[in-house]
């Protein structure tokens, strides 16, 4: 396309029709900036009607201000505006205005910062000031590349900015959904008939650093013939608003949260809270992300929940499942419920483990918070308390860690010491002493004491994620045992810890093929019996004959919940087939419900997958399907299921959002409800494809989309697929890059140009023509066409009765308007008047 090469030397000469050959001598270079051309081997009709000045020097851009893309280093942050300057030393040269504003941008050391100068009364950096430092512009790509010596620049990684590069984003408003509806038919039941709709959101919004939040959920649920009335609940659960604290590298938390802590156990409250933020950490120094794992005996819904608040529901199909995209301020314990497409309902509870509360040499991380403890019905039922903790890094390899947490009739205090072990991992030992006053119980004081372990083994590819043991003795209470016995008329607290090992593995066997994972959790309990919980993977790919990579995989789990036992065994052998299909046989063994199916599972495009599923399963024939689409405006998910003379079950699961800005908004998909995205505009131009991680997603009808799959302190990419773009669009710029803090919602302007491709001559007031070399311009100053001998000029991205600029002599010299109808193809060369404006 011509604005792509049309700020090429070459390209102008070849449309003139000279060979390299005659190219050589036709440039000479005076010195490193200034270039001087041999007009008279141009074969033009008009060699004194020549206008190459914006070519004599290298990059030359005409004086004015442009949007562009700021690369630095090779990686790409968002557009801008650029002025372009002369020098105050050379007139007629153009150099990029470097505001200080930008500067800032750069993440440049403190050191680098106070030997920099400027220009253009102060307004504009002095490149020079800064040795090793080149700004070069680009009109061809719409972008300033900047190169900067990495010994002048804050510590950064591969996917990690430092703060200064960090964006609280735009103004907005956001409503975030995930709805599930199921219908249910038990034929042994007078096929009566249970449907039921649940969900949960956030609503929110965002103004300046300060995040704004309110989660919801509902459930509707009718029985027909049952006679009775519909049940349904609403519920507001939570009201937040947070905010980063850069400097601190923290989190600011006013409204009702859940205490987040690494040494006492959590509980509900309503207060403020300043927490280190291990995501504002790079990403080899971040802490341990929560997941869930276990086995679906069908087609069914999992539910997450901590103290009545639902965090996710998701449909997952047959086999095996695992949850890794929970938030990592999770903490606690977690209640985990799955409900079949038979109505049956396995529940256990995930004890979420923190790895080794260690620091660098010299840092301190902690955490705040103060305020009264809350049920989910926003009632405050506790004391006023505050708590805080802290991680010292004494010296190199120790660490220092320990806290309080006091208020009206309970107070604990901990003290710890963390060693990183280097080789053999990291290990951290604390005690715990609490001291509670009850009026049934008089004064309680007890001891807690933990041991916990975390190492990744590269050489023998095993990976301890968490292992630990913690002891609490009888007298010994957590703030949630105190509330809880507090507000029991006996005095005593159900389910009080007395020990708990915990354990989360992986291994790796490469020269086998074989992976394996454990995850084991064992509590035991004062006043309440055992609760056991074990899950084991075992994963092994080979080749048979033309099949590659076979797998052959085994879970097995048991769960020993409040006195129900629940043990059983997936197997599962999978081979590919066509270009992204396979076909699999699996076998599920658990108490009264065995069960052997074949299945195929197969991709729909980039994005959707679906599973068909045939078998056996207790004498009764048992079909089911699943279907997923990440689309545009929501993750779609579907399944099936018919069980002989037993039930037949649909369900359907919408997840997305909408987002809402000055700049603009969308409907979209979303991951993290409540969480941070992208706001994408494509210059009015609808279904453009962009992405960041996931599938792409298209622009609307007004040219805006929004991308959830990006991370927050996260150096995330977003991009149009060219590939998929449409043939009469343009993109100048595919690519941009950027850091949001947690919850902003970004903006990146793309440059796109979407219309007609045309030849045209264009003709002065006096007959003449515009000069070789001159540029036109359409209305947003994005190049379309470049002028060539007698007026001729290819241009692109034309829309009807659009109005054009065309610049020689480094300014506006006429304007061309586009006729209302251009004609198809480019054999029609239209013939247009370039008049003053």
């Amino acid at each position: 396309m011509a604005r792509y090469f049309s700020r090429s030397l070459l390209a102008i000469l070849c449309q003139a029709g000279l060979g390299t050959g005659v190219l050589l001598g036709a440039v000479s270079v005076t010195q490193a900036r200034d270039i001087r051309f041999n007009t008279d081997v141009l074969d033009l009709k008009d060699r004194g009607n020549i206008d190459l000045s914006q070519f004599t020097q290298k990059g030359f851009i005409l004086p004015g201000t442009y949007e562009l893309a700021i690369n630095l280093n090779n990686m790409v942050m968002p557009v801008r505006p650029v002025t372009f300057l002369a020098p105050d030393d050379d007139p007629k040269g153009s150099e990029a205005c470097l505001t200080q504003e930008l500067v800032e941008q750069l993440g440049l050391t403190d050191a680098a910062l106070k030997g920099l100068t400027w220009w253009h009364e102060g307004q504009c950096l002095d490149v020079a000031s800064l040795k090793g430092m080149e700004a070069q512009g680009d009109l061809g790509t719409n972008t300033l590349t900047l190169s900067v010596p990495q010994a002048y620049l804050e510590y950064s990684s591969e996917n990690w900015d430092p703060p200064s590069r960090w964006e609280e984003g735009i103004p907005g408003i956001l409503l975030d959904y995930n709805l599930n509806g199921q219908t249910q038919r038990q034929k042994s039941n007078d096929n009566k008939q249970t449907n039921t709709l649940s969900g949960n959101g956030v609503a929110g919004a965002n103004l300046s650093s300060w995040r704004l939040r309110a989660s919801w959920q509902t459930r509707i649920s009718h029985k027909t013939g049952s006679g009775q009335p519909s049940e349904q609940s609403f519920d507001w659960t939570q009201y937040t608003a947070y905010r980063a604290i850069a400097p601190l590298r923290a989190k600011l938390t006013v409204g009702e949260d859940f205490l987040n802590s690494d040494i006492f156990d959590s509980f509900r409250f309503t207060g403020a809270a300043l927490i280190s933020d291990d995501n504002m950490l790079p990403p080899n120094l971040r802490g341990y992300a929560p997941e869930v794992t276990g086995v679906a005996r069908s087609n069914a819904k999992v539910v997450i929940s901590q103290q009545g608040r639902v965090i996710k529901e998701i449909l997952v199909a047959t086999g095996p499942f695992r949850i890794q995209d929970l938030d990592s301020a999770v903490s606690g314990v977690l209640n985990v419920r799955v409900e079949e497409a038979d109505g049956s309902v396995q529940q256990f509870q995930v004890d979420t483990a923190t790895i080794p509360y260690l620091t660098r040499p010299g840092q301190m991380r902690f955490k705040l918070a103060a305020g009264r403890p809350s049920n989910w019905q926003h009632q405050v039922n506790g004391p006023l308390f505050a708590t805080g903790e802290f991680s010292w890094g004494v010296s190199n390899g120790w660490s220092l860690y320990g806290g309080g947490l006091g208020g009206e009739n309970y107070s604990a205090l901990s003290l710890g010491l963390g060693r990183d072990l280097m080789a053999f991992g990291a290990l951290s030992a604390d005690v715990t002493q609490s001291r509670a006053r009850l009026p049934q119980q008089g004064t309680l004081v007890g001891g807690s004491y933990r041991l916990s372990y975390s190492k990744r083994f590269d050489e023998t590819g095993s990976q301890v994620t968490f292992a630990g043991y913690r002891f609490s003795d009888n007298r010994f209470m957590s703030m949630a045992d105190y509330l809880s016995a507090k507000n029991d008329i006996t005095g005593v607290t159900p389910r009080r810890g007395k020990e708990m090992y915990t354990i989360s593995f992986n291994q790796q066997f490469a020269s086998l093929g074989l992976s394996a994972n454990l995850n084991y959790n064992h509590q035991t309990y004062w006043n309440q019996a055992t609760s056991d919980r074990y899950n084991l993977s075992l994963a092994h790919y080979f080749d048979i004959g033309r099949f590659r990579n076979v797998n052959l995989s085994l879970t097995a789990y048991r769960n020993n919940f409040s006195n129900t036992k629940d043990d059983g065994m997936y197997l599962s052998l999978s081979l590919p087939w066509g270009n992204s299909g396979s076909v699999s046989y699996s076998g599920s063994y658990a108490a009264g419900a065995n069960s052997n199916a074949v299945s195929y599972f197969d991709r729909v495009g980039d994005a959707g997958t679906y599973q068909l599923r045939a078998g056996v399963t207790g004498g009764d024939a048992d079909l089911s399907g699943y279907y997923s689409h990440r689309g545009s405006l929501a993750q779609i998910e579907g399944t099936a299921s018919v069980r002989g003379r037993e039930y037949n079950s649909i369900g359907l699961s919408l997840m997305g959002g909408a987002t809402l800005t000055a700049q603009g908004g969308a409907l979209h998909r979303t991951s993290m409800l409540g969480g941070t995205r992208m706001l994408i505009d494509t210059d009015g131009v609808a279904g453009v494809p962009v992405g960041g991680y996931g599938s792409s997603v298209y622009s609307n009808v007004f040219g805006k989309a929004v991308v959830a799959d990006v991370g927050s302190y996260y150096r995330n990419s977003v991009r149009i697929d060219v590939d998929k773009l449409a043939d009469n669009a343009q993109a100048t710029n595919s690519v941009q890059q950027g850091t949001l803090t947690e919850g902003a919602i970004g903006y990146r302007h793309f440059e796109v140009v979407a219309g007609e491709k045309a030849m045209a001559i264009l003709r002065l007031a006096d007959g003449s023509v515009p000069p070789f070399g001159a540029t036109v311009l359409n209305n947003k100053r994005q190049e379309a066409g470049l002028v060539t001998d007698g007026g001729l000029v290819f241009m692109s991205g034309l829309q009807p009765g659009e109005t054009l600029t065309v610049h020689w002599d480094n300014q506006e010299q006429c304007r061309v308007t586009l006729p209302q109808s251009i004609p198809a193809g480019l054999m029609n060369t239209l013939l247009l008047p370039c008049v003053k404006g």
